[in-house]
């Protein structure tokens, strides 16, 4: 029994394993350690790899399950909102790319068909990496998310013509034309079937094997529909990863998107990972040792160039100056279709073994840097715009106009573009609390601002951004922004203008805590952590423990198992509503109808009447602490109490006639 494949798998997860281990502890990506691990095992190093037709199936694989899932998390309606970015920012992009680097490969000695062709295939890069790291940061469908996907697709979509080119530069066509035609037929035909596939047939496919209840079925039908529109797209000379990207948008506007994308996400992080080690196997160490200052000269050269031209597409699209490095730092490796170009391209002689060789070395350590160029993004853009750019270059060419905010004070500042922070504003409305939020995506913003909402464009780092918020003057500020840096930096900015505003963050990792309250939080939310802990609550509440005992065990469990949610002195205690058996603080409206409207605290004996004290008055956007006897209840006041459930019920009765008993 031959078992080849089997042995290949232990030794790539063997490798794998030792190698992220590693580099978790140096927090390496572990796209790198994949790509070693392939550069170890490969034919050039070790030779510990004989299958390597089969790893490439399952890198194949991975790299549908992928573009599958990027598909799920996407859908139709933003693919046609970002339709401009993938013809014109797309088209842009890969024509600049291509004939700069046509142009380099002349100081190569390269003839001009040559040149023609290295030009374009350095024009491509990598929708399995980029996406990947994006799709691990939530960045996805952020505003340079969106453009670094639509460019991917255009260059995806180009792959046939590119391969049709090739051929032409290799062998010349005399039906080049015909050729074209039946392409275009072609791609009419696949958005006849994932219109038609939309529309009817996955709904009612889905909605039938729903019914089953079966888990085996559902899971068995998406890699049915995932793989048949790839395989329909291959046989119709495009790529299967494009075809599983069109697969995963035909599903992603159904309810049952969700339910897929958890299905397939473990399958899909093992497969994606066959990929890089399989790209890494590409890469001969003794070609890159022996030719070292050429093979830097021309990572450097790649790197610079594609990004310099990336950057400058995203800039024309609209793109702030962060956007800008962040769009061309993405997209500026060598992509894996043009490892297929490559190779077509050097069995018709337009490239020798030389300079083929020269092209993976460029293209395998490009990627290998790319998360690491990902992750220096915004650093990088904080350090550069400290230079004195022009205004047009910081804010962009296409800048939204000037949101007029009146002045504020003790409100509610929400600074994310998350649906989190979406949520808060929502809540905020609904209880008519004074906010605005920061979103530093202008496509959120527009959207926002055209349904009436507070919102600010631009990047809550910058000092005038949340001058024009008024943080000076807030009293709670929300930061709820995934990138650690990014999210210490606003911190940082938001204390030094206000010692006095409480500051809520949320934390992607339990282990990122500790840095947000030494930057100057108040209260850190681990939202995996806070989840667990909600759930807890319903669990105890369901065993009828009295509530100061559920508060008492969940500050102890925060404060003891995770040293989250302390003071800043560190003394976990906890509060004093945590000490005191069954008191709350509670807030009452005050109606027109209610008997204490107009009259003094001292004339409704509040306390008397029901037990509770009265602890604040909130008029307006005002505050009254500690209102004296002499202070009067107004019609629409809030009245903070504190006091046992069975007083603050009592105070609620009194104060207003619309809880009283019939």
């Amino acid at each position: 029994m031959e078992l080849t494949i089997l042995t290949d798998i232990v030794i790539i997860f063997a490798l794998s394993l030792l190698v992220n281990l590693l580099f978790t502890r140096f927090k390496v990506p572990s796209v790198v350690g994949y790509l070693l691990t392939g550069i170890f095992a490969g034919p050039h190093m070790l030779g510990l790899i004989h299958g390597d037709h089969d790893i490439e199936l399952m890198a194949e694989i991975g790299v549908v399950l992928l573009m599958f899932t990027i598909g799920l998390e996407f859908s139709i309606k933003n693919l046609v909102k970002i339709r401009r970015i993938v013809f014109f920012g797309g088209f842009i992009q890969v024509i600049l790319t291509a004939a700069a680097f046509a142009a380099v490969s002349g100081f190569y000695q390269l003839d001009l068909k040559a040149s023609l062709f290295i030009g374009f295939i350095v024009a491509l890069s990598s929708s399995a990496l980029v996406l990947k790291i994006l799709q691990e940061r939530a960045d996805l469908t952020s505003n340079y998310g969106r453009t670094i996907l639509g460019i991917l697709i255009f260059q995806d979509l180009l792959l046939v013509p590119l391969l049709l080119f090739t051929d032409f530069l290799g062998n010349g066509s005399d039906h080049l034309w015909l050729e074209l035609s039946g392409l275009l037929i072609k791609m009419a035909f696949i958005g006849l079937v994932i219109f038609t596939g939309t529309r009817w047939v996955v709904p009612w496919l889905f909605d039938k094997i729903a019914l089953a209840k079966s888990q085996e079925l559902f899971t068995m039908s998406i890699f049915l529909i995932c793989l048949s529109i790839a395989l329909l797209t291959s046989s119709l000379g495009m790529s299967l990863a494009f075809g599983a990207f069109l697969a995963g948008l035909m599903i992603s506007d159904t309810e049952y998107s969700h339910q897929a994308f958890g299905n397939l996400v473990s399958f899909k992080d093992t497969f994606t990972s066959f990929f890089f080690v399989s790209i890494g196997m590409l890469l001969n160490l003794d070609f890159v040792i022996e030719n070292l200052p050429l093979v830097i000269w021309s990572v450097v050269l790649v790197l610079f160039i594609k990004a310099l031209i990336a950057g400058g597409t995203g800039f024309l699209l609209g793109h702030t100056f962060k956007g800008t490095i962040l769009v061309g730092l993405a997209l500026s490796q060598v992509g894996e279709f043009s490892f297929l170009l490559a190779k077509v391209g050097f069995k018709a002689a337009l490239i020798n073994s030389f300079f083929y060789q020269l092209f993976i070395a460029v293209a395998v350590l490009t990627m290998s840097a790319t998360p690491f160029l990902i992750k220096l993004g915004n650093p990088l853009s904080a350090l550069l715009a400290k230079l004195p750019l022009p205004r047009f270059m910081v804010h962009g060419i296409y800048p939204l106009p000037e949101l007029e905010l009146p002045e504020m004070k003790n409100h509610l500042v929400i600074i994310g573009k998350d649906i989190r922070a979406q949520n808060l504003a929502i809540m905020s409305q609904y209880i008519s609390l004074p906010y605005v939020s920061i979103v530093f995506d202008p496509v959120i913003v527009k959207q926002r601002q055209l349904k009436g909402e507070p919102v600010i464009y631009g990047d809550a780092i910058n000092e005038p951004i949340l001058y024009k918020a008024h943080v000076d003057k807030a009293d709670i500020v929300t930061i709820s922004v995934g990138d650690k840096i990014a999210a210490t930096a606003i911190v940082e900015k938001v204390r030094k203008l206000n010692k006095h505003a409480f500051i809520i963050m949320r934390a992607k990792y339990i282990n990122d805590i500790e840095s947000m309250y030494k930057y100057g939080a108040d209260q850190v939310v681990p939202e995996k952590f806070e989840i667990a802990i909600d759930l807890f609550t319903h669990i105890l509440r369901k065993r009828l423990l009295p509530n100061h005992e559920i508060n008492q065990m969940l500050a102890q469990i925060r404060s003891d198992y995770y040293g989250i949610f302390r003071d800043k002195n560190n003394n976990h205690q906890l509060s004093i509503l945590d000490q005191l058996p069954d008191f709350e603080i509670s807030a009452i409206k005050i109606p027109f109808d209610s008997e204490a409207v107009n009259k003094s605290v001292a004339e409704t004996r509040l306390r008397n009447q029901t037990g509770v004290t009265l602890v604040a008055l909130k008029r307006g956007i005002d505050i009254i602490s500690h209102p004296a006897p002499t202070s009067r209840f107004k019609e629409g006041d809030i009245a903070y109490v504190i006091g046992s459930p069975e007083q603050i019920n009592q105070a609620i009765q009194y104060l207003n006639p619309e809880h009283k008993p019939a």
